[in-house]
């Protein structure tokens, strides 16, 4: 149970640090002339779209950093920064598939055209989250080798 509530702890600092890098991920991509050309394509309010981003940012966060905590010695890979890459790029392939796809067809012409801008603006979001969250990670992971202290023998320093 304890084990849960600090699993929970990690998770909601890892969500924060991962919602807010998708943000300013946003907000820098917001600012290009190619983002008011797909924001008018696709009919999307400028400020509402940056209060949506933040909350899709936070549910992306909790949706790479709770597996990261949950199964950290079950991903394939060894070092946090890269674990929270190959979730986040999971949940890219996800979010492209159910959101990317469907959304660009809304698009007045050149589908193409806006699935790709859409699928670009999030690759750079959802990577800026797995990385901010695999630092964060990390940094909350320093000097704590759980092999190095289950192999030593009491006693011996």
């Amino acid at each position: 149970m304890k084990n849960s509530k600090r699993i929970w702890k990690k998770a909601f600092v890892l969500t924060l640090v991962g919602g807010m890098a998708f943000w300013l991920a946003n907000f820098a991509i917001s600012r290009t002339s190619i983002a008011a050309e797909y924001r008018a394509a696709m009919s999307i309010s400028y400020y509402p779209m940056l209060l949506e981003s933040l909350v899709g940012g936070l549910i992306i966060g909790l949706w790479v950093s709770y597996p990261l905590l949950r199964f950290f010695d079950r991903i394939p890979v060894k070092d946090p920064l890269l674990k929270s890459f190959f979730l986040s790029s999971i949940v890219l392939v996800i979010v492209t598939i159910l959101l990317g796809g469907p959304s660009s067809f809304y698009a007045t012409s050149n589908v193409l055209r806006y699935f790709i801008i859409g699928t670009a603006f999030n690759v750079i979001r959802i990577l800026a989250l797995g990385i901010a969250i695999g630092y964060v990670c990390k940094r909350q992971y320093k000097g704590i080798n759980p092999s190095l202290v289950a192999a030593k023998p009491a006693g011996l320093e």
